[in-house]
């Protein structure tokens, strides 16, 4: 029997590499006999299977082979490839790689070559899911969809959407049900210039009261089909390419849209644990163009988020290059408290990992606590790992694990051989067992039973507030003056109170009053539990009398169609629906910043009081601004917290000591009255999450959706570019480009384009959410006769270099010294004019300066963008000084060409009195090396030391041929 590279003989499985037949090793001998193999962390072990299996002495070497085998004296210190078994994209940052890629052929094809040589050599899943915005919510279809910051409802631009007058009816019937219905007056309306109220104006027979934001009721099925249908029409030319690409393109799968999100489809049908193909079998593996790849390290398959060209480097057949990591001993102990959710879980892990500085290294679970949490609760920890700066949160496979794959349509043939294999290798564990633990780097301990409800912000994943603390903690972010936590609202404006109407009804606004309340089940909470727990609760509050005020803009995205499923065959999803939170379509929203624009009466109120209002969400991502430019404070909270904040309509409030609501009899009602039980839950649970729900999903796949089916797209090996798209433009990344490597060249008088702070994270850098109507991208795609309506999103527009570089550091809140308050403004320093930045880095580039970046700490935290980099690098930027980087981010920049340097320990802008207007130079040697120390000198006389953070040597060599892309086109020239 053949088990990948092994074969069965003698009784022991022994290797062979048919690439490298001088390489012939028993692994048997590596496995069983050495003892270092005994004590290796299992994430280590699946590094040593790849590089035994793919050890061929060009790429990956024996030495290579040996290091992983010593990780105790190596680690941190050698370099060492690793070959994943698959990649994953998704949309948003998966078209500007296939962009790329394309693009490469034509530049191949110019060359003389066959273009058909640049192909995927690694299997490549695309998921189409982040492009979903919520045109229509609630229980009543909008006017007209608002596509990225388009215009209000009276232009709309998709099918039937003309607007009719807003005539009420004799009856008075209302619009929208039970929750936000409308009165007879029509919402928000002042009366008319002849002083009668809209509801007296004149009538027409027969025509129902019409809510000037909504056309008629509609049942959940449609809303979310009418979601579904916009995104469709307003991304055709963008689901053509990906098409093209999964014809012309060998090894790419594309998942069409309304399938689920990228993770969770990666977790319930595309995750094998083991691969078998071709009559081999080795352990699952995968990088992905988003951060959050790695909660795939809850089934035991290693694997992590990368940028988008080096994800195309793995395609291509490039191994990652990675320092062979630390790895954390992460032991779990205690009892998991009965009121305690997954995510709450999450976010105590979270904080302490945080804390205890694990930038860049392995985490890996072990201990009697692990086997408390199932499959999805070890998926929803190792989700967030990003958030703590880790690499990856291992879970290696066992029983538990086990248990869950007979859910998931693993065949009994499959689940023997899975588990046989990982035994075999040493990559199967029981928690219970301490005599298994392997030694690691450092080991911290959490116990179980200290975690309690938490909730985490107004602006960061890592500021965990325990609800209990809410009310007083929030009053605090009302004092503190600006920064991560605190808004500095003065004492006397902390009571403000701004009345206005809603449909009729009269409500008011105060601090901390929410106003978004988005319950998701992507990454972070897809675990059934937590949205069962939801659905319970949901039930137990509209049969207690209790309501979400309508104004408040609520929504509930499932990742994938599985969780409608267990939500309604379990019976809750109606509940849910009646209080607001109804399926508005599968994909990401309110994560991304596609939220439907409040009403237009509840910004008033916020503008008018200058009121810190709150959005909630069970999501993963609540930088400032990022959910709406009005709602300032953004709280993480599991799905059931979403709810409690939702019916309570604030998060000033003591849920101990103050009730949620009060009944139409007067009853006041309080959380724990309406929070359902573990076991109530668990039950629930076993009853409702079943194997069909993966053969549902499986179906879903393989059947696609008719829109889908019917798109046509050219064949052909080269893509013909249209030069009319807004959506998909050949890049021009691989101009100019010779076969020769050039030499290093110096970056001499280059003026700083931005003079930033500490914690810069991809948000402020790269673009997404909507397009602004003042900014330099919304010029552009006005200058290409769009309307606002169709400007769409920065994330459906990723295919376009030039909408990209134009929303590069277009953040409103990003804080540029040179300016003094925030906004996406920079100073042009030979002007002295204030410009948007990338008029300024226009003007830059058309005068022949290079430019640089000055920043302080943490540079880059946050998603794994690779805009974070091309939009830099486009816009002219050589090198960026700063006082630390995040990992990621250094690794992206690198691989566009672009020096990371950091100050020497102890140093940085101020301490060097450098006011950023100088011109700086930055001499390279002929010769540069791994953390090589290069000077810097001003045009005031200065001169000061900064480190290149170049890890490795392959580092290097991508800068020096001016990017990754650069250094894979030319081994197709070469």
């Amino acid at each position: 029997m053949i088990l990948g590279n092994y074969t069965l003989e003698h009784g022991g499985l022994k290797f062979f590499n048919p690439q490298n037949p001088h390489f012939i090793a028993p692994l048997w001998y590596i496995v069983f006999c050495l003892p270092c193999v005994d004590k290796l962390p299992l994430s280590i072990r699946v590094l040593l299977e790849a590089a035994v299996r793919n050890c061929d002495g060009f790429y990956t070497k024996e030495g290579d082979v040996q290091s992983i085998l010593d990780w105790q004296q190596q680690q941190n210190k050698a370099e060492v490839p690793f070959s994943p078994a698959r990649v994953l994209l998704q949309d948003f940052t998966g078209i500007p790689a296939m962009v790329d890629l394309a693009a490469m052929r034509d530049a191949v094809a110019k060359h003389g070559l066959d273009p058909s040589l640049v192909n995927p050599k690694c299997p490549t899943d695309l998921i189409v899911d982040h492009s979903l915005q919520i045109d229509y919510s609630k229980c009543a279809i909008q006017n007209a969809p608002n596509p990225g910051g388009g215009d209000g409802p009276n232009q709309s631009h998709g099918p039937s959407r003309s607007t009719p007058s807003r005539p009420p009816s004799r009856g008075g019937s209302q619009c929208g049900g039970q929750r936000g219905s409308c009165s007879k007056a029509a919402c928000n309306d002042p009366p008319s210039s002849s002083g009668q109220s809209p509801a007296s104006v004149q009538q027409i027979e027969n025509t129902p009261l019409l809510c000037p934001f909504h056309l008629k009721p509609v049942s959940e099925t449609e809303t979310s089909a009418k979601n579904q249908e916009m995104e469709l029409i307003r991304n055709k030319e963008r689901l053509q390419f990906f098409k093209w690409c999964s014809k012309a393109f060998k090894n790419v799968n594309v998942v069409p849209p309304d399938i689920g999100a990228v993770h969770q489809v990666n977790l319930e049908y595309l995750s094998r644990v083991v691969q078998i193909s071709n009559g081999f079998i080795y352990p699952d593996s995968v990088v992905g163009t988003d951060s959050h790849t790695t909660m795939i390290n809850g089934l035991g398959i290693l694997g992590w988020g990368v940028g988008g060209i080096e994800s195309e480097a793995v395609m291509l057949g490039q191994p990652l290059s990675l320092t062979l990591p630390q790895v954390v001993g992460c032991k779990l102990l205690g009892t998991i408290n009965p009121l305690t959710t997954s995510i709450d879980i999450v976010l105590g892990i979270t904080k302490h990992l945080r804390q205890a500085g694990i930038a860049g290294r392995f985490v890996e679970f072990f201990g009697p606590g692990v086997s408390q949490l199932s499959a999805p609760d070890r998926t929803t920890i190792a989700n967030m790992c990003p958030e703590y700066n880790a690499t990856v949160s291992f879970f290696p496979v066992d029983q538990v694990t086990l248990k869950h794959f007979k859910k998931t349509n693993f065949t009994q043939e499959k689940l023997e051989v899975l588990e046989s294999y990982l035994k075999a290798v040493k990559l199967f564990r029981s928690y219970e067992d301490p005599s298994e633990d392997p030694e690691y780097s450092e080991v911290i301990e959490i116990n179980l039973s200290s975690v309690v409800p938490y909730v985490s912000g107004p602006k960061r994943a890592q500021d965990r507030v325990a609800v209990s603390n809410m009310k007083e903690d929030f009053q605090s972010c009302l004092d503190e003056k600006v920064g991560f936590k605190g808004f500095n609202i003065s004492k006397e404006k902390q009571e403000t109170r701004v009345p206005f109407l809603h449909c009729g009804q009269k409500y008011e606004l105060a601090h901390g009053s929410v106003v978004i309340a988005a319950v998701i089940s992507c990454t972070n909470n897809c675990n059934p539990s937590v949205m069962l727990t939801a659905g319970l609760m949901a039930k137990k509050a509209v049969e207690a009398g209790l309501v979400v005020k309508p104004y408040i803009r609520t929504s509930l995205a499932p990742g994938s169609g599985m969780v409608t499923h267990y939500l309604s065959t379990s019976g809750v999803l109606p509940f849910l629906s009646q209080l607001g939170f109804e399926v508005i379509g599968y994909g990401c929203a309110t994560c991304v910043g596609n939220t439907a624009p409040l009403k237009e009466a509840v910004v008033d109120a916020i503008k008018q009081g200058d009121l810190v209002t709150c959005g909630v969400l069970s999501g993963n991502r609540h930088f400032e601004g990022r959910l709406c430019d009005c709602v300032r404070a953004n709280y993480l909270a599991s799905p059931p917290l979403v709810l409690a904040y939702a019916i309570a309509g604030t998060v000033g409030i003591d849920f101990e000591k103050e009730p949620l609501g009060v009944t139409p009899e007067g009853k006041e009602v309080y959380l724990c009255d309406i929070w359902p039980s573990r076991e109530e839950v668990q039950q629930t649970e076993e009853d409702t999450i079943i194997s069909s729900i993966f053969k549902d999903l499986r179906g879903r796949m393989e059947k696609g959706n008719t829109f889908w089916n019917n798109i046509e797209c050219p064949d052909s090996v080269l893509f013909p570019w249209d030069h009319k798209s807004t959506y998909i433009r050949s890049p021009c990344f691989f101009s100019k480009l010779s076969k020769e490597v050039p030499p290093p060249q110096s970056i001499e008088n280059a003026h700083a384009l931005l003079f930033l702070g500490d914690k810069v994270t991809t948000d402020h850098i790269s673009p997404a959410g909507s397009i602004a109507r003042a900014s330099a991208a919304a010029k552009y795609l006005q200058s290409k006769r769009l309307a606002p309506r169709e400007f769409n999103s920065y994330g459906a527009r990723r295919g376009n270099d030039a909408v990209m570089t134009r929303g590069t550091f277009a953040s409103i809140k990003l804080q540029n010294r040179f300016i003094g308050k925030s906004g996406p403004k920079t100073l042009h320093i030979p002007s002295g004019q204030t410009l948007d930045v990338f008029e300024a880095a226009e003007r830059y580039q058309r005068d022949g300066i290079p430019l640089i970046i000055l920043a302080g700490k943490d540079y880059g935290s946050g998603n794994s963008r690779d805009w974070v980099a091309k939009g830099p690098y486009l816009l002219g930027v050589r090198a960026v000084i700063a006082e630390s980087f995040e990992k990621l981010h250094k690794n992206q920049l690198v691989g566009m060409g672009i020096m990371p340097l950091e100050f020497l320990p102890g140093q940085n802008a101020d301490s060097l009195e450098l006011s950023g207007k100088e011109k700086f130079t930055i001499t390279l040697p002929d010769t540069l090396s791994p953390r090589k120390q290069l000077t810097v000198t001003t045009s005031q006389g200065k001169s000061f030391i900064v480190t290149a953070l170049f890890d490795t040597e392959m580092d290097v060599t991508f800068f020096q041929h001016g990017g990754l892309l650069r250094f894979v086109a030319r081994t197709f020239l070469k």
